[in-house]
């Protein structure tokens, strides 16, 4: 399981919030509280991408997959 460095600074407006490891996992709010919640739900979203891509790249890599749309699958069957 990974690490992550979650980091929060402030600013006038309020706090900004990153996590180093991940780009595009950044955050502000007006409240420490309210930029901890954006961050967490700014990586789950991040994370839940990472596992989806990774998860069609491992289906288009499996070479014992055929994909055939399914006007072509019926066109088959009713030639039987």
């Amino acid at each position: 399981m990974a690490t992550y460095t979650f980091i929060y600074q402030p600013v006038p407006e309020g706090f900004i919030g990153y996590v180093e490891e991940l780009p595009g996992a950044n955050t502000q709010g007006a409240t420490l509280e309210e930029t901890q919640q954006r961050l967490a739900e700014a990586v789950a979203l991040i994370l839940d991408a990472e596992d989806v891509a990774e998860a069609e790249r491992s289906l288009s890599s499996t070479p014992d997959v055929e994909w055939i749309h399914w006007a072509d699958l019926k066109s088959q069957l009713e030639d039987r």
